[in-house]
C-alpha cells in the first residue's frame, strides 16, 4: 500500500558548468583558441560540428592521442556534458542530469544498459516519460573507436528526433 515510500530517490547532477568548460578552459593550441569559443559553442545543434572537428583532431594527432591517454575521463565528461546540454536544450521534455546509480535504482529502463566503464556517471533522464539518454557513454565509446555513429552530430540529431 505504501510502496512509493520505498522508491529510490533521484540524485541530480548538474553538468551545465562542465559543458561550459569546452570554451572556458581551452588549451594553448591555436585551433582550439580560435574555434572553441563561446560564440561557436552556443549549445545549438550546429555547434556540435566544432565538437566533431575537435574530437577528430584529438583522435588523429600525436599530441591529441597523448592527451586522450592521460585525461580520457575528463574528455568524456566535458564532451559528453556539452553534447548532453545540446540534446537537453533541443528536446521539449523534462530531461535533467542525474547520477546514473540513482536512475538505475529509480527506473527499470536503465537495467539493460551496458556501460563502458563502471564509474558512476551522469545520465539525462525524464521522470515524466521514464526515458534515459547516455551522452557520456556514447562519447566514451566514440573515443575508444567503438561507436555506431560516425560523428556526434548524427548522434545528437538522432537522439533529439527520437525523443521529441
Amino acid at each position: 500500500m505504501f510502496g512509493f515510500l520505498n522508491r529510490a530517490k533521484l540524485k541530480k547532477d548538474d553538468l551545465n558548468g562542465i559543458a561550459k568548460l569546452m570554451y572556458q578552459d581551452v588549451s594553448d593550441d591555436s585551433w582550439d583558441k580560435e574555434n572553441l569559443t563561446k560564440r561557436n559553442l552556443d549549445f545549438t545543434i550546429e555547434s556540435v560540428r566544432y565538437i566533431d572537428i575537435y574530437t577528430k583532431r584529438l583522435m588523429n594527432t600525436e599530441f591529441g592521442i597523448e592527451l586522450l591517454n592521460k585525461h580520457f575521463d575528463n574528455f568524456v565528461v566535458r564532451i559528453g556534458a556539452y553534447i548532453g546540454e545540446v540534446i537537453k536544450s533541443n528536446i521539449k521534455h523534462d530531461f535533467y542530469w542525474y547520477e546514473s546509480d540513482s536512475v538505475h535504482n529509480y527506473s527499470p529502463n536503465l537495467d539493460d544498459r551496458v556501460y563502458s566503464n563502471t564509474k558512476t556517471q551522469s545520465v539525462l533522464y525524464s521522470k515524466k516519460w521514464d526515458i534515459v539518454i547516455l551522452p557520456l557513454d556514447v562519447v566514451s565509446q566514440f573515443l575508444k573507436g567503438n561507436s555506431p555513429y560516425s560523428n556526434f552530430l548524427i548522434y545528437v540529431e538522432e537522439t533529439i528526433r527520437q525523443n521529441s
